[in-house]
């Protein structure tokens, strides 16, 4: 296994990732980015988002999608948008390495929290982040503005 930057030359798997996601999250018609939209967005002058691929035998079979955040509290965070595994490699490890690569990474930058979300039904990640010391936060709520949300509202 070998876990190492990401390039615009992997984002064509790193999309694949993405779907597979998607698909898992029952949500498969969700994702509307291309691979112009992550090489632009991901590897321009003001790149909106890092990743850490994982290879194995030349195959991207695992990300860490992560992107900088500002608290008002605490200054500088992460914010872990994705950790994602392909399916047959779930179990051997991976996962554990792309998340202490996110780990090493905000402790390399000094910043005082790492966040990111979790569905309630994916009991295996609940687990797994529990039992590696992170706190997942009960008694707060995603709250989304989708796009048809964000027309809807600017017309009233």
């Amino acid at each position: 296994m070998n876990i190492r930057k990401g390039n615009p030359e992997d984002m064509e798997s790193v999309l694949g990732l993405i779907q597979e996601l998607a698909i898992f999250e029952k949500e498969p018609e969700a994702v509307v980015i291309t691979v112009d939209d992550l090489v632009r967005d991901g590897f321009g002058e003001n790149p909106l988002f890092h990743v850490f691929v994982a290879e194995v035998e030349q195959e991207i079979v695992g990300i860490a999608l992560y992107y900088y955040r500002y608290s008002t509290w605490k200054g500088k965070t992460i914010h872990l948008e994705d950790l994602i595994v392909k399916d047959k490699m779930r179990g051997t490890g991976l996962g554990s390495a792309l998340y202490s690569e996110i780990m090493k990474q905000g402790k390399k930058d000094n910043v005082r929290r790492i966040e990111w979300n979790v569905l309630d039904w994916n009991t295996p990640a609940v687990k797994f982040y529990e039992n590696s010391g992170a706190k997942i936060l009960e008694e707060w709520r995603v709250v989304q503005m989708d796009e048809a949300g964000i027309n809807s509202f600017l017309e009233k």
